[in-house]
């Protein structure tokens, strides 16, 4: 279950190449016209016995089909904050590939963030993390994570796992989708053993490298066949 107040997103960088939403061979494809949805308000609204539709104490991952940080949702947004520190009981995962529009989209009483927000910085290759990830700990975040997905090469994030909570990996999905390396995932779990940073392998991706060999992952597989290697650091964590 996603909170997706407003639809539509376009290419920012690198991993949006084959976007699984609005990627060349998506459903969504040519899809860039940034627009609010029926479910904008859905985390406030109320049964007619005057209670939540969506029940509290759980995470709600919001603007996966789009962008939270979009500039043509900078108006919608001031709304869409005031619905989520009026659920103080969800927690909302906002993932963003333009953290470099956090500080202009906040609202006038963040100070040093919200409780029950957490922010996930996307990179998907070097370039992205030396440019996203430096802004992205200056910001006030109370609750913050990187997300590798895609992931298109050997990260060092080292310089950058201080204050991040938790670490994301993904493969890229489709039929033209770039090959994640095991190799580059057990790298970016090793950084975080050391700097005590729970980690995630999501998904392999369509296309995973191991043993020498690359494979052909089902995409309703790659989830499945990431956990089965055991490799996610989790210490009683929730999945994001």
């Amino acid at each position: 279950m996603n909170w997706e107040p407003w639809t539509g997103c376009y290419k920012v960088s690198e991993g949006c190449e084959n976007c699984y939403f609005y990627g060349p061979h998506a459903k969504r494809y040519g899809q860039n016209t940034i627009e609010k949805t029926d479910k904008y308000d859905w985390p406030i609204r109320k049964t007619a016995k005057g209670e939540y539709n969506i029940k509290g104490n759980k995470i709600l991952p919001t603007c996966f089909a789009t962008d939270f940080f979009l500039p043509e949702a900078d108006e919608w947004r001031k709304e869409a904050w005031a619905i989520i520190k009026e659920r103080t009981d969800i927690d909302f995962l906002i993932l963003t590939k333009r953290i470099d529009r956090f500080l202009i989209s906040l609202p006038s009483d963040w100070g040093s963030g919200y409780d029950n927000v957490n922010i996930g910085c996307t990179v998907e290759n070097q370039k992205t993390a030396d440019d996203r990830l430096p802004r992205f700990l200056s910001y006030p975040i109370k609750r913050r994570f990187i997300a590798c997905a895609p992931l298109l090469e050997n990260l060092d994030l080292t310089p950058y796992l201080h204050g991040v909570d938790h670490v994301t990996v993904g493969g890229e999905t489709g039929r033209d989708a770039r090959e994640c390396d095991l190799d580059w995932v057990l790298s970016i779990r090793e950084q975080c053993v050391k700097a005590d940073v729970t980690f995630w392998f999501k998904n392999t991706g369509s296309f995973f490298k191991h043993d020498g060999i690359t494979e052909k992952i089902n995409p309703f597989k790659q989830t499945s066949r990431a956990k089965t290697l055991g490799i996610d650091i989790l210490k009683g964590k929730k999945l994001f």
